[in-house]
């Protein structure tokens, strides 16, 4: 058992051997059986050598939208996406999760995790498609916890009590820009930083956790 006294930074100790990976997905309405995978992109997150988290690599992908999928106009209205656009360089859903799994599952493996648990503003979403995604594309190797995640709206009401993700992102002194908001690439990057923030805050309550633990 890791206590405080002996305390060496670990990324698989700090989550119960689970790897927190950032994830955002734009889509085309808000039923995951239905609607379809527009973009996703997912952060990865290091530790550094006293123990805070912060935001590594981040992969992002375009997404063709599956047959017979639907997309609300409402939801394209507010992502801004159009997806029969010429230049626009969308793959099939099973090619962009094999290429987002495939770095998701080194960093697992880098860190001497286990598995990947998936951190989201309002995370059963992003997991949800997914999760459909995964078992339209016939994936067996879902890096990801299948129903577990990380909510920074839920981290963000706690900490900060904001659980707008804009709110939040700016109580914790971040900067927030309304002109790039509702894309994958920015929402899961600043969500990240969220994320990143609040654990790094909370580090003297985990260490604490390992104190007590160490004393029983």
């Amino acid at each position: 058992m890791t206590d405080a006294s002996s305390y060496e930074p670990r990324m698989a100790d700090r989550f119960r051997g689970f790897l927190p990976v950032v994830v955002d997905v734009e889509t085309g309405g808000f039923d995951a059986r239905t609607n379809a995978l527009l973009e996703v992109a997912a952060v990865l997150l290091e530790m550094s050598p006293s123990g805070d988290l912060q935001r590594g690599a981040t992969h992002r992908f375009h997404v063709q939208p599956f047959h017979g999928s639907r997309l609300d106009p409402a939801s394209m209205a507010v992502n801004g996406i159009d997806p029969d656009h010429p230049l626009r360089p969308a793959m099939p859903e099973k090619e962009a999760l094999t290429q987002l799994f495939r770095p998701v599952r080194q960093a697992v493996r880098d860190a001497q995790c286990t598995r990947a648990i998936l951190v989201g503003h309002n995370s059963s979403f992003d997991l949800s498609f997914i999760n459909a995604a995964v078992e339209r594309a016939g994936i067996k190797r879902n890096p990801f916890h299948p129903f577990s995640s990380f909510d920074t709206a839920t981290l963000g009401g706690v900490a900060f009590g904001q659980t707008v993700l804009a709110r939040a992102v700016t109580a914790a002194g971040l900067r927030w820009d309304s002109a790039s908001a509702h894309s994958a690439i920015y929402d899961a990057e600043q969500t990240a930083a969220l994320f990143c923030t609040i654990c790094n805050r909370f580090k003297g309550l985990y260490i604490e956790s390992l104190e007590n633990a160490s004393i029983e």
